[in-house]
């Protein structure tokens, strides 16, 4: 583990691994890094992976107050620590991360999203308004095992699904990282296409074929793009098989 330091002063938490080209892999929700471990050992074949822990996460500091501008920040000091211009993987809402990154204008070579979470419904507003505001009462009131709860039921879990998962050894390091479902859900709703729409990056925008909510966002998303490559990797899951992902991403960061 090695640590470098956000413009902020807050100390960000990665992994180095592989050489050759520079690729940055973004978690999504309750992730701290780990998810994305195997698919860096696979890319560390053929790529320099830097794979890290977003802020109030694993071993990364977390200053407030909190500004999705701070993680595009933390996204910079990567950059240069790649020490040019990386390629960015962002799977679920590490995606729209890397997308914001993106259009801020951050040097960033090409972008790789997977099943962000953004919603096309009429009323998408209005639900990412009213998670945000139950969120926000469940963690200022302490009870993270419900913020927990709240985001499974918005990623379409069952009662029963919750109750399983709050019996199961990881459950408590769920809990953990509860606050930082806020973080992520900041940039629910709608795509933004205006933002969108000024990258100028060649951009994969991949989803598992499984859930049509993924994939009815992910073509808004491509729709937005002004270099949007749109592909359905059959048969996965949310969490995508490692050594498939990497075999996608390695091709396309190639091309």
């Amino acid at each position: 583990m090695a640590f470098l330091t956000s413009a902020d002063g807050t100390s960000i938490a990665y992994q180095r691994a592989g050489t050759g080209p520079a690729v940055i892999l973004i978690g999504g929700g309750l992730d701290d890094g780990s998810e994305n471990a195997p698919l860096a050992r696979e890319l560390a074949e053929h790529f320099t992976v830097y794979n890290f822990a977003r802020r109030g996460r694993g071993g990364s500091g977390d200053t407030p107050p909190y500004a999705v501008e701070r993680e595009i920040e933390d996204l910079a000091a990567l950059i240069t620590e790649a020490g040019g211009s990386p390629h960015l993987f962002g799977a679920s809402s590490g995606g729209m991360f890397a997308l914001e990154a993106a259009a801020a204008g951050l040097s960033v070579g090409r972008v790789a999203v997977y099943e962000v979470p953004y919603d096309t419904a009429d009323d998408a507003v209005h639900k990412a308004q009213e998670y945000r505001e139950q969120l926000g009462l469940a963690l200022a009131e302490g009870r993270r095992a419900d913020a927990v709860g709240l985001f499974m039921r918005l990623a379409g879990s069952s009662e029963s699904d919750i109750a399983t998962a709050m019996n199961s050894p990881y459950w408590l390091d769920l809990e953990v990282l509860a606050h930082t479902l806020a973080y992520d859900a900041a940039l629910y709703g709608p795509p933004p296409t205006d933002r969108l729409s000024t990258i100028t990056q060649p951009t994969l925008v991949a989803t598992g074929g499984s859930l049509e909510y993924f994939e009815q966002a992910a073509n808004a998303v491509a729709a937005s793009l002004a270099h949007a490559e749109r592909q359905v990797i059959e048969g996965q899951a949310h969490v995508v098989d490692p050594k498939i992902m990497a075999a996608v991403l390695t091709r396309f960061f190639r091309s």
